[in-house]
């Protein structure tokens, strides 16, 4: 099936043909052919900058291709809008969600349009019992519909994101990287929704960087790079290097870094904690970050990890206990604190686009901006702040043109590293990170795995969470796992592994029995 087109439209649900659109002088995707089967499970892979959210776009109504077309179940199809696509079946939900913050959780399921009386009044009474029995269907009956969205974390605006998609009964399903906010259960249960949609026939289209869920979930798979196709067929055609080799166009020899060889002499204690607790999730933790050292943190969604790593920049009060740095007692109420040269600690947060960037603004200016004093005096040195932005960016990788170019035309991956570039210009001591490989494709993942293990062996500290447990087994010193608010096991040497990760996370004990 390695070819562009199926022979017969009766079998196909999606056909692209000859496909173009550029923005400008950059070609998003350039004469892009290939076909998805009637009620598969199709992924569309390649690493950020691909096209594949082009593709998303132009399928969704979101934009128009400037030549070639699209066939939808047999019929050519060319969408205005979002609402066109939506009115042929097509569902998209989104990594960068759609939903509306300062709205319920119910006004966004029944948006644009709910069920309405004869007067144009929206009838809530029917929409919150329609809108109920559907997450009742999905296993989300523990979300509040009263809730806004904006009090929600981001696993759970995720999920409702795709329950809004599922809610409009879609033919084609277009999920845009929904597991990059997901962890352990939540992908599970991602999985079987996906399988139960199958099995009525829907077809959908898996935006993913993860191999490991691509084969669980799909059965073919498209692979972009460079705006371009590569290549078409099943899932059990090749093997993960095989498609890594196609989506970075180039092998990967060693996906995570070696670690030093024999036994390393890490610095002094940078950051401490001693029995933190705060009004959220976090009921205790208590640990040790040294110079040098990447120390992992891993727990399934919602169990304390986020407020940890909130506590630590300032962002929440703590309730109980207090954090050292260089091992002694210190207050640090809020960001400012936390950056001070004499403190050092700065965070990578898990959305880029909305907490670590100002997207409509340069990356030279979201690099500077946390050291901006350094290059005022009356005025800004403009030439001294453009070659320290400079130096750092080489130092991470990104293109000389994010100097002047506004972050929101990058990709996610130079975003996350213009986000980490801008700590690395602060010269701070320990990084706080915080799945910072969410929605990051694989070649970039290993340039940013490469930068963390250079940061720690120059002497920076580093506290990493990860949705995704192997990336704590192979770039981690040691692991700190939470269960129900508190650290539960701390995994280190050679136990550190994914089962045992994983175990501590369920809140089982070493030797198996339930906690």
């Amino acid at each position: 099936m390695n070819k562009a087109t199926s022979d017969g439209d009766g079998d196909t649900a999606v056909a692209v043909e000859h496909v173009r659109k550029a923005y400008g002088a950059t070609v998003a995707v350039d004469d892009v052919s290939f076909a998805i089967p009637r009620g598969s499970v199709h992924a569309l892979l390649g690493e950020n900058g691909a096209g594949k959210s082009t593709i998303v776009k132009l399928l969704s109504g979101l934009a128009q291709p400037d030549s070639g077309a699209f066939r939808l179940f047999g019929r050519p199809v060319r969408f205005a809008s979002p609402r066109d696509a939506q009115a042929q079946g097509v569902q998209t939900a989104f990594q960068e969600m759609t939903l509306v913050g300062d709205l319920t959780v119910l006004d966004n399921m029944i948006l644009p349009k709910g069920p309405v009386g004869p007067f144009g009044a929206i009838r809530r009474r029917a929409a919150r019992i329609a809108v109920t029995r559907h997450f009742v269907s999905l296993g989300l009956d523990d979300i509040h519909l009263d809730e806004e969205i904006g009090d929600l974390d981001l696993a759970v605006r995720q999920k409702i994101e795709i329950a809004r998609a599922l809610y409009r009964a879609p033919r084609l399903l277009l999920l845009d990287e929904p597991t990059s906010t997901l962890s352990g259960r939540d992908v599970d249960w991602l999985g079987r929704i996906i399988a139960d949609q199958r099995a009525k026939g829907v077809t959908t289209m898996f935006i993913s960087h993860r191999l490991r869920e691509v084969r669980a979930f799909c059965d073919t798979m498209t692979v972009l790079r460079n705006g371009r196709h590569i290549a078409t067929n099943r899932v059990s055609a090749y093997a993960d290097d095989d498609v890594i080799a196609m989506i970075a166009g180039r092998a990967l020899a060693h996906a995570f870094p070696p670690r030093p060889a024999g036994a390393r002499a890490l610095g002094a204690e940078v950051l401490g904690a001693e029995r933190l607790a705060t009004a959220g999730k976090l009921r205790e933790a208590s640990f040790s970050l040294r110079a040098g050292e990447v120390l992992g943190v891993a727990g399934l969604q919602g169990m304390g990890q986020l407020d940890l790593f909130l506590a630590c920049f300032g962002m929440t009060d703590l309730r109980g206990g207090h954090l050292r740095v260089d091992g002694l007692p210190i207050v640090i109420t809020s960001p400012t604190d936390a950056v001070r040269a004499n403190i050092g600690i700065s965070l990578v947060p898990e959305d880029r686009k909305t907490e670590a960037l100002s997207l409509k603004l340069s990356g030279k200016h979201n690099a500077s901006l946390p050291v901006i004093a350094r290059f005022s005096r009356l005025l800004i040195d403009d030439a001294a702040e453009a070659a320290a932005v400079e130096a750092v960016f080489e130092r991470v990788d990104v293109d000389r043109r994010a100097l002047w170019t506004r972050v929101g035309a990058f990709s996610g991956g130079n975003q996350q590293k213009i986000a980490i570039a801008k700590w690395l210009l602060a010269e701070s001591r320990v990084l706080l990170l915080y799945d910072p490989t969410r929605g990051i494709d694989v070649g970039t993942k290993n340039e940013l795995y490469r930068l963390i293990r250079a940061y720690a062996d120059s002497g920076g500290a580093v506290l990493f969470y990860s949705t995704e447990i192997p990336e704590i087994v192979h770039l981690a010193d040691r692991a700190l796992v939470f269960y129900q608010g508190k650290i539960a096991e701390e995994i280190v040497g050679e136990h550190l592994s994914e089962e045992a990760i994983l175990r501590a996370a369920l809140g089982a004990h070493a030797d198996g029995r339930a906690a």
